[in-house]
């Protein structure tokens, strides 16, 4: 029988002492600084470990970028894509979706990526004041050969930090895409950005099924009326059927103050579901679309910007994001012992 091995404190974290199984969280670890390939966790006894792992890039408190090569596999461990999804147009999704990858951002503190994936009908170029040179349906025909060079060849640059993948010019091209190439899309970007945020339309194609599936958080934005909510209702038993789980929903009230004789909590009866963030209305809103200069730019200090800063910053951030990293590690882990 395999013994325990005793953890001790160190100076940086805990760390196990001697041979045997052992269990410790992440964040209670002994990191050390490895200089330009990040912080490394230090597992001592447990070679295969330190020898697999290529780079560690902190992204936050909680997300780091891992690298890892063990005996042939390789597995790359990083940020989390966040998918933002209104099952009725017109709730100001693709507004919140711009503003928050630019919240995340922070002027080039982080690099994040916002993809389009309202394939017929995206605004996020026109949102931005982008022209859309190129889009993901330029990745169509690539097959084999779509690798990070090719994804990077199909970014249109908006700020310090901010890259986005617009939607195709039209329709024709959007019924190029397919499902698998949306799929490979995603998977490679993971590694380039340390947050992805990924603009829906407003059904669940199949497109946005492979989106949501390869999410860790979906932002579910509603709106104080009726139809709004009944959608939001029937998208909530949607991800149950789709086995989606729970605590990777975040639900979002935009317009949160308008005076439609629904307060906050006869809306969350109706949806039986905790709302995690509240939008204010705002006329400066659609100004700043007419425009084309986003909330978050325009105005940083406007009450919409600072309720989706907070929201981004304190919920899009925090432990859920992270701690699924270290779940597919350890069984990447044991797969390969």
């Amino acid at each position: 029988m395999v013994p325990e091995a005793p953890l001790e404190d160190t100076d940086c974290g805990r760390a196990a002492h001697g041979e045997g199984w052992f269990v410790l969280n992440a964040r209670e670890a002994c990191w050390r600084d490895r200089g330009p390939r990040g912080r490394l966790c230090h597992f001592e006894e447990y070679p295969q470990f330190l020898a697999g792992v290529q780079e560690v890039t902190r992204v936050s408190e909680e997300i780091s970028h891992w690298v890892m090569d063990l005996e042939g596999t390789h597995a790359e461990f990083d940020a989390r894509i966040i998918t933002v999804f209104a099952a009725k147009g017109g709730c100001g999704k693709t507004t919140l979706a711009t503003n928050i990858a630019i919240a995340l951002a922070a002027g080039g503190a982080r690099r994040v990526g916002l993809i389009d994936l309202d394939l017929a009908f995206g605004d996020v170029a026109i949102m931005l004041q982008l022209v859309p040179e190129r889009s993901i349906a330029d990745a169509v025909g690539l097959g084999d050969q779509l690798d990070e060079t090719s994804v990077r060849a199909l970014i249109t640059p908006y700020a310090p930090g901010l890259d986005t993948l617009l939607a195709p010019a039209g329709p024709a091209e959007a019924e190029r895409v397919t499902q698998g190439l949306v799929a490979d899309v995603l998977r490679i970007a993971r590694g380039m950005f340390d947050f992805l945020v990924v603009d829906t339309p407003p059904q669940f194609t199949d497109h946005v099924l492979t989106a949501l599936d390869a999410s860790h958080v979906h932002v579910l934005l509603t709106t104080p009326d009726i139809p709004a909510l009944k959608n939001l209702r029937i998208t909530l038993d949607t991800f149950d059927l789709l086995d989606l789980p729970k605590e990777s929903r975040v639900v979002v009230l935009n317009r949160s103050d308008a005076k439609v004789g629904l307060t906050a909590s006869d809306i969350e009866r109706v949806i039986r579901v905790p709302i995690m963030a509240h939008v204010p209305s705002s006329r400066d809103v659609p100004v700043s679309i007419n425009r084309g200069v986003p909330i978050m730019v325009d105005n940083p200090q406007h009450p919409v910007s600072k309720a989706i800063r907070d929201f981004a910053l304190g919920r899009l951030t925090g432990p859920t994001v992270g701690e699924q990293s270290f779940r597919g590690l350890r069984a990447l882990l044991n797969r390969n012992r």
